[in-house]
């Protein structure tokens, strides 16, 4: 087990007659088609630094197991609309851990869909931090709130949205949070284990 140090994002679009053709053409133009991706689940790890997709390409090694936080949707109709979001919120509180969250709606544009995978990450993390707030009002104002309780520093959102190919080819977006071990971490083998120690 490690807390990841470092995290960048990145976003793509492909499409292809086959299926899992365009997701290899989404990820080839997010910049990770030669990772083995490891999907996992939604915590923003306390004291993580984002860096940018430039930098963190470089830190991609071939063949290398790569986790991440995915949002991914496809589709073969013409024109329909789809997209990908990562919301992001990180406390105030830089020990804590934050939020990341996916969503992969039909029918939103990039600004709807983001706003709501950030108002996703940004209640998961207000409920965790004990943020009073009423569920039923606009995500710009409870954003507002949010951020006035001086608890949540930061929310934003990556999205990729694209229309369905017009002759039917597949059409899939993906958003991605790409997370890595710290400098120091290093695999040694144990009687054929792995284990991770720094």
């Amino acid at each position: 087990m490690f807390v990841p140090a470092k995290m960048f994002f990145t976003k793509g679009v492909g499409r292809h007659k086959d299926y899992l053709q365009s997701f290899e053409l989404a990820l080839r133009d997010a910049g990770i088609e030669k990772c083995n991706i490891v999907t996992v689940s939604s915590i923003y790890p306390p004291g993580c630094k984002r860096i940018s997709r430039e930098e963190g390409l470089k830190l991609l090694q071939a063949g290398g197991i790569t986790f991440c936080v995915m949002a991914r949707n496809a589709t073969n109709e013409p024109n329909r609309l789809i997209a990908s979001s990562i919301g992001v919120a990180q406390p105030a509180d830089a020990t804590q851990y934050g939020y990341l969250s996916e969503h992969h709606p039909y029918g939103e544009t990039d600004e709807r869909a983001g706003d709501y995978a950030e108002d996703l990450a940004a209640t998961m993390l207000a409920t965790t931090l004990g943020i009073e707030f009423d569920s039923g009002t606009a995500w710009d104002e409870r954003e507002k709130i949010f951020k006035m309780s001086g608890k949540i520093v930061r929310t934003f959102n990556v999205t990729q949205s694209a229309e369905g190919d017009k002759n039917g080819l597949w059409t899939t977006v993906i958003a991605a949070a790409v997370l890595f071990p710290p400098d120091d971490l290093k695999l040694v083998t144990n009687g054929g284990e792995a284990t991770a120690t720094k």
